[in-house]
């Protein structure tokens, strides 16, 4: 089979590139490792912003829940409750909570129903530019069955460990960060106190270098919690991290008194390729791209990858459309670098000195609005990171001062 481009994981980034270059003609393919719909950790929170990039996806079949607050803690005490919407806004936000395997199904639905051949169950193993096509070879999952096909471009949104960066040299240096979560099954009663749909709960205190989270879904809990690590080394060479994100999940649980039995947890974990600087994300040819985790889309400060996944398969896709694989690179850093170098730059003061993080920023009146337009792209980290740097540095100042 010959394709005018395959893509290469249905996820958001595949299959949003799927979808826009199978609806402008294009003979596409969409490969995916598992039959879908499939698990995939995530927190699955996303802005609502995100919607204007869905077409004709509605709301009501992917979110779950619709977050305008956000709980803050620190040391599972000192807890602000943040409104996304404090009194006097005008245009209200929030933070929709998807289940990535409804999510991340839609969305290739929409790849099919745009013209995209859907493949799934089937696992990459290699990606190869031979002459004016690329080779793209794989295996059925359960089957073992071969899979060869050729295209005139090839999209790699494979993900963190992306085969399709490694076949053709394209693998990222950088560090890369661990988050682990669980899924616990809850009824929703009313009668908790903090635990409520509308309502997404931080904690910053027990992970050095992260946070942890619980994000509200329709009938469980997205428990977990992140570490992000700046320098070369990446955090899977430390053995502790595992255990110490897991207990930091089951002591959040003891916290709000959430009944769980630790039997009964399972804990899922995935890598987290944030994002380090410019990075070369085509080959010279323009034949192979790389988009979402695969390009290190992952924002330094808060770990979000969603909606960066989807606008790059965008780019990714009309470069195709447009035959401007070549400056497949630029388009990209044009759109992402000088908001993620700035907010490499805070989260670099804000992980550094995160008891005061807390008090001047997340437990600032505006503070969870302000994350919450950071998270959607209606203000950049560039505009605000060094008036926040500069309140970070005046409350670190002040404390020296004290003592």
């Amino acid at each position: 089979m010959h394709y005018d481009l395959i893509v290469c994981g249905a996820g958001p980034a595949g299959a949003t590139a799927a979808t826009i270059a199978a609806a402008a003609g294009l003979k596409v393919a969409l490969l995916e490792k598992y039959p879908l719909p499939r698990h995939k950790t995530c927190g699955g929170g996303m802005p609502l912003s995100v919607q204007s990039l869905l077409y004709e996806l509605a709301p009501d079949a992917v979110v779950e829940s619709d977050v305008t607050q956000i709980r803050h803690t620190w040391k599972f005490d000192d807890a602000y409750l943040g409104l996304i919407n404090p009194p006097g806004t005008k245009r209200l936000l929030s933070i929709w909570m998807v289940q990535r395997s409804v999510f991340d199904a839609a969305l290739a639905n929409q790849a099919v129903q745009a013209g995209a051949d859907l493949q799934d169950g089937l696992v990459v193993q290699a990606v190869e530019v031979e002459g004016d096509r690329v080779r793209v070879t794989a295996r059925g999952l359960k089957s073992g069955h071969p899979f060869v096909a050729t295209a005139n471009t090839v999209i790699g949104a494979d993900g963190a460990t992306s085969v399709t960066a490694q076949s053709v040299n394209l693998q990222r240096s950088a560090p890369l960060g661990l988050a682990m979560e669980i899924e616990l099954p809850y009824e929703w009663q009313g009668d908790h106190p903090y635990l409520r749909p509308e309502i997404a709960h931080l904690e910053y205190a027990v992970v050095k270098n992260g946070y942890a989270w619980i994000f509200p879904k329709r009938d469980h809990l997205n428990v977990g919690a992140g570490v992000f690590r700046f320098s070369r080394k990446s955090v899977y060479s430390d053995r502790e991290v595992p255990g110490l994100l897991r207990r930091v999940i089951a002591d959040y649980l003891k916290a709000l008194q959430i009944p769980f039995s630790s039997e009964k947890l399972r804990f899922h974990a995935h890598p987290l390729p944030i994002w380090t600087g410019k990075s070369k994300l085509q080959t010279a040819d323009g034949k192979v791209l790389l988009a979402g985790d695969a390009a290190g889309l992952i924002n330094p400060l808060f770990g979000d990858g969603i909606l960066h996944a989807i606008k790059s398969g965008a780019i990714a896709a009309q470069s195709v459309i447009d035959d401007k694989t070549k400056v497949y690179s630029d388009l990209i850093h044009a759109e992402f670098a000088p908001d993620f170098n700035a907010s490499l730059r805070l989260a670099g003061f804000f992980y550094q000195y995160p008891g005061i993080a807390f008090r001047v920023m997340a437990k600032h009146p505006y503070g969870s609005r302000m994350a919450t337009q950071l998270l959607m792209g209606d203000m950049s980290f560039a505009e605000i990171s060094d008036r926040a740097i500069g309140r970070i540095r005046q409350a670190l100042i002040g404390k020296f001062v004290k003592a």
